[in-house]
Parts: C-alpha cells; structure tokens; sequence
C-alpha cells in the first residue's frame, strides 16, 4: 500500500476504509481480525449508500478516483486531458491506484484468519435503492470500475480516469445535480442534496406557453446563446417550483446544475459564484418562494449580483426565482401617495420595483379555473392509478377545494392524495 505517496490524490473521503487495508497488509498491527471487520463493514455500508455491487475494494478506489478534485481532475473536465508535468503528478497517483486495484481481498482474508473476499468481491446488492446516487452516475463508476480493471499500463489507467472526467465532471459537481449553500468552519460550501424529488416537466397540467418559455430560455443558456434570469410569479399551488425541478431533471445530463439558495444567504452569493465560475458545467441558482417585506433589505445583495455590481456574471450562471409577488417586494399604497414619510416617494418606488426589472423573463402561472381544475384532476388521477367514476371524482374533487385552498394544481394532488390514502 503506497497511498503515502500520493500527490495529488491525497485527500478523499472514508479515508478509515484505506487505513484499515494499509494496517492489514502492512502486519504492524495484531489486531487484524478487527481491522478486516471495520474493512468489510465499510464497504458494505457504503455499498448499500451508493448501489455498489461486484468487487466492493475496486468500487472504493474508482468513487476516489471519480470523487477527487485537483489539479488533474479539474483540467481534463474543463478542456481535456493536460500536458506537462501535473500529467506526470497524476499518471504517478493513478499507477499506485492501479497497484492498489490488484490487491488480492482472499490474501488480507489468510493474514486475519477471515472469510470475507467473497462477499467483497462478488457483493450482490439491491441497486435500485441507493441512498445517495441516481442511477445514471452509479453505473458510470462501476462501468468506469470495470474499465480501469482491465488497463494494460499505468497510461492506459490514466488515460481512462481523464475520459471519464471529460465526460461526467468531478468531483460533488460531476456526481449530483442538486445543491444547497452551507457554512462549515466560517466557510461557504456547497454540498450536495441526495435525495431530489423526480418532477418531469410533462407531470405539470396544462401552463404550456409558460412551460414553452422557461424551456426556450434555458436551451438558450445550455447553448452558449443570450438567455435571461428568470422569475416565475403567480398564484400559490399553481407549479412555479415544480417547472423549476422539472427543467433540471430534463437538462441534467447536458450538464445543468441547480444551487438552491434562501434569501438569508443572499450575502453568500458573491462566495457560491466563485466555487462555480470556472467550472465546465450551466449552474441554475434557485431561489423559491422569493419574497421581501419593506422593511427587508437583503434583497439589494441580489440586485447588484444579478446585474449592477463591478464584476461581469459568468456565462455558465443564471438566477431562476419564483414568488407569489409579482414585483418580490412587498408594495404599499403609501409608497406612492403618503409624500410626508419620503420626499422622493418615486425613488421608493423604483427602488423596489427595481429588483423583479433585473429578471429579463417574468413567467405568469395563474390558478385555473374550474375546467381546467378537473382537467388537472383527472390527469393525476390516470397518472396515480385512481380508478373512479370521472362524476363521482370531480365531485369530491370539487368539494375538497372548497376547504382545502381553492382551485390549483396543489389542491388537486392534495385531493388524489387523500383518495389514495383511504381515509
């Protein structure tokens, strides 16, 4: 074991689990029956958090290799695999990985008088329920696993860890699509969310010219084409946060990304746009449920980061919202009519108005009407398996809104919900 050498590749996560074969393999230790539990035990865990399936210890050091950002890792995402000697510094890292990647599991088995090799090399899990992985990136590592057993030279294994960087990133930004902003130690970070619910934008009824629009607008921002910030207003329940996921489960795999922010960490953005702006993926900041009261003025933090401040907003960021309001600051009467409080009532004005006129796309979701309130009905219903008659369904359907908040999309999965449940 020669992860000591590293250079590059130094710093991972589960470092306990390397530590664990080092104490093994090195004979230093007389405790190794407790060594080679605590292995096993890890990579089983991290099998089940992750879908793993196959030779546990190769899965282990290939989400190392896929997980680690450096200065190798970083340039072939953004233009390739690199010349020089950061090249060299990597194909040294990568050929210890490859050492590492032939360790014999049935070999640290004799050392500590177990029997796990078969369990950890032929492991048989359930992939279907990852905890922390969607599907499409879990096969990408253990495809990329697959790949790396068989290289025929130090290069060939390098080789293939840069494709696989140039072609799914690395690193949180390569292997998630969700985030939210977080301090740790009086640092901002973005770290991942795990668990994203799965709207599909066909799943939301009817707002097809708002669907059309945030649709154009954001193929526009994946092209490298002048889009526009977004801001989706309108009623409550009616899909404006549900367009939003929807557009990122869809353009996901052309590499769109989403950093969900809250307006108390708006002072945080000039942070979170340079961890992203110079990394080769579209980022999404989303903001739901925007809104101020007067007396609020975090909301100027977010006028000069959307357009105003010194510093150009990188091409590969765009800033989607969605309020109840359409002008995100709540206005008052008195701001246009009660001249004894400001003599410049105007400038009050604008300087709320100010901050929606930064969106360059304002999207309207108005709450439907009774039609296409049933409408909505009976399309989740389908959707969710609900076999009634369609009379006896808008009925109740219609009786349900009417304690229940009124006619919106909201409503109606609220309603198919209850019917579902049997109450």
């Amino acid at each position: 074991m020669r992860d000591n050498e590293l250079i590059l590749y130094r710093d991972y996560d589960h470092a306990d689990i390397m530590e664990s074969a080092r104490l093994i393999l090195s004979g230093e230790d007389d405790a190794v029956k407790t060594h080679m539990t605590a292995f096993a035990g890890s990579l089983v865990e991290m099998a089940v958090n992750h879908g793993y399936t196959g030779n546990l210890w190769q899965a282990y050091l290939t989400y190392i290799i896929a997980n680690n950002e450096n200065a190798f890792s970083t340039s072939c995402e953004m233009r390739g695999m690199p010349q020089g000697s950061v090249t060299e510094a990597a194909v040294h890292d990568l050929s210890i990985f490859r050492e590492m990647f032939a360790t014999d599991i049935s070999e640290m088995d004799q050392i500590c008088g177990t029997g796990f090799s078969k369990m950890l090399t032929e492991y048989a899990g359930d992939q279907d329920r990852s905890r922390l992985f969607n599907k499409r990136i879990r096969d990408s590592i253990l495809k990329l696993r697959d790949s790396l057993a068989t290289s025929k030279s130090d290069e060939d294994f390098a080789a293939k860890a840069a494709q696989f960087y140039g072609q799914f990133g690395v690193g949180k930004f390569g292997l998630f699509k969700a985030f939210r902003v977080e301090h740790e130690e009086g640092r901002v970070r973005i770290a991942p969310i795990t668990n994203i619910l799965h709207v599909q934008l066909e799943d939301l009824v009817g707002y097809e010219s708002a669907k059309k629009k945030l649709v154009a607008n954001t193929e526009a921002f994946l092209a490298g084409r002048p889009c526009n910030n977004c801001l989706l207003f309108g009623d409550a329940g009616t899909g404006k946060s549900s367009s939003i996921k929807g557009i990122l489960n869809r353009y996901y795999d052309r590499g769109l990304r989403m950093i969900e922010i809250y307006k108390h960490q708006f002072r945080d953005l000039n942070d979170v746009i340079d961890q992203i702006k110079t990394r080769n993926y579209k980022f999404i900041i989303y903001m739901d449920d925007l809104s101020f009261e007067d007396f609020e003025t975090d909301y100027k933090y977010l006028k000069a980061v959307i357009e105003g401040g010194l510093e150009k907003k990188p091409e590969n960021i765009l800033i989607y919202a969605t309020s109840n309001r359409r002008h995100i600051v709540r206005e008052k009467n008195s701001d246009k009519n009660d001249r004894d409080d400001d003599l410049h009532s105007n400038d009050t004005v604008q300087e709320k108005l100010s901050l929606s006129y930064r969106f360059g796309e304002t999207i309207y979701f108005g709450r439907p009407d009774k039609k296409q309130f049933n409408e909505i009905v009976k399309a989740i219903a389908a959707r969710s398996d609900l076999h009634m008659d369609e009379e006896e369904l808008l009925l109740e359907a219609n009786k349900w809104e009417l304690s229940h908040g009124g006619l919106s999309g909201r409503c109606a999965q609220q309603f198919i919900n209850y019917m579902l449940s049997g109450e």
